[in-house]
């Protein structure tokens, strides 16, 4: 098979794995020019201090042995199929790197023949990279559940970071859709890659070997595939940073790329909100020292969608507020919608030189059209505001998303999809008017 062919399968089927995100830029009408943006292949990913790097995007095979109901490259599925060579992705690696069109490697792989046999593969890939084209750059890779330890650690030594994806968020819903895995051994790789970072950090600095995995791991969830509630999949992700240490749990929006009876049938398209309010929890637990007990609750298991995350949890626990930002702690302001770490530091670090007021606060990185429902300055709150939760929300969403709300409510009065009562929303906005007036 021509090797562009390849690249176009293989990339095709990598694209839903989400570890990376790609911009999906398409322009072919460059002619006679140098460079190139076809979105075959090419994904963009973020470091730490914020820099966007591009990243070669391929899955090493998609001859999978495996019928998980949810993928694209099930075994039962009448697709193209393509698998690269060791030498070929070790190629086109430092083909792309050497014009400068990427910083680093991004590979995974179905399973073909046995998950032994497919991680000597990568294996022998990233060997051909780092030691026989001296390759130093990035390199992304998928460790295979079920494989031997050995190999595991073999692969960790040769990437930057791994990925060892649940898929499902419970063992229930991967034992119906995915029946070819076991859910037991997809936690292994994990356990192991944590505690083999743990005992090299206890090595003595002049004595330690080549860096294990020095990016950390990460892992992805496909949501909307299984029933999960939006609290248990919140929880799942809090387990995994705490026990595993992980560096990014990602989430990915079920797309219905197959037809089967177990998988819910989505009609209208793909729940691209839920994904975004689990990413901003995400970032709840990462960065704002919240538990996933306090986000959601078993009493009210998922998203308001017309909310963020910590304003739904401002507006459910406003008895807490308004919080003085002149005497708040740190973890204090972190709790405000519209403040986040840097204006909170901003906040601590003015307030050492002199008494702050509320035109002062955009000044420091707050967002006020947010904030100002739930803070005050030196005991003084912003005018014109009501001290009501109901009144908050119907200030803090659009019309537009109002207009949805009603719609919402006359066909459905599930729990979850009802913020408040109409009638009562109607009255908070004429009392708005008249404050406003």
């Amino acid at each position: 098979m021509d090797l562009s062919r390849k690249i176009e399968i293989l990339a095709e089927s990598a694209k839903y794995d989400v570890s990376c995100s790609s911009s999906g830029v398409m322009n072919n009408t460059r002619q006679g020019a140098i460079g190139s943006t076809s979105a075959a292949g090419i994904c963009h990913s973020f470091t730490s201090d914020g820099r966007c790097v591009s990243l070669l995007k391929l899955l090493f095979t998609n001859a999978c042995i495996f019928d998980c109901h949810y993928c694209i490259n099930r075994k039962s599925n009448s697709i193209p199929r393509a698998t690269f060579t060791p030498q070929e992705v070790a190629d086109l690696t430092m083909d792309f790197y050497m014009r400068n069109y990427i910083e680093g490697l991004f590979l995974s792989s179905a399973i073909i023949k046995n998950v032994d046999y497919t991680s000597e593969l990568l294996i022998k890939t990233l060997k051909i990279l780092r030691y026989e084209k001296g390759f130093k750059g990035y390199i992304h890779v998928k460790a295979i559940p079920g494989a031997d330890e050995n190999l595991i650690e073999e692969l960790g030594f040769l990437a930057d970071r791994m990925s060892v994806n649940v898929e499902l968020p419970s063992r229930e819903s991967l034992k119906l859709l995915a029946p070819d895995k076991d859910p037991f051994a997809l936690y292994k790789p994990m356990k192991q890659i944590t505690h083999k970072k743990k005992e090299l950090s206890q090595v003595p600095t002049l004595r330690k070997p080549a860096s294990f995995v020095p990016a950390g791991q990460s892992t992805q969830m496909i949501i909307g595939a299984s029933p999960e509630s939006d609290h248990s999949i919140v929880k799942i992700a809090e387990n995994l940073y705490k026990q595993y240490e992980l560096k990014r749990v990602y989430y990915s929006a079920y797309i219905p790329v197959n037809k089967d009876s177990l998988l819910p049938a989505i009609t209208t398209e793909p729940p691209l909100l839920r994904e975004h309010r689990l990413y901003q929890a995400d970032w709840l637990l990462r960065f704002y020292h919240f538990s996933a007990d306090e986000i959601l609750s078993e009493n009210k298991p998922n998203f308001n969608l017309y909310l963020d995350p910590k304003a739904n949890w401002a507006v459910q626990n406003y008895d807490q507020f308004p919080i003085d930002v002149q005497t708040a702690s740190y973890e204090q302001l972190l709790r405000i919608p519209g403040i986040g770490p840097k204006s909170a530091l901003n906040i601590l670090k003015a307030r050492k030189y002199y008494r702050l007021h509320l035109s002062d606060l955009k000044k420091l990185g707050v967002v006020i059209k947010r904030a100002q429902y739930f803070i005050s300055c030196n005991g003084a709150c912003q005018p014109g505001l009501v001290n009501d939760p109901e009144w908050i929300i119907s200030s803090l969403i659009s019309s537009r998303q109002y207009e949805t709300l009603k719609k919402v409510n006359s066909q459905s009065r599930q729990e979850q999809l009802s913020l408040f009562d109409v009638e009562r929303f109607e009255t908070n906005k004429r009392k708005e008017s008249r404050y406003a007036n």
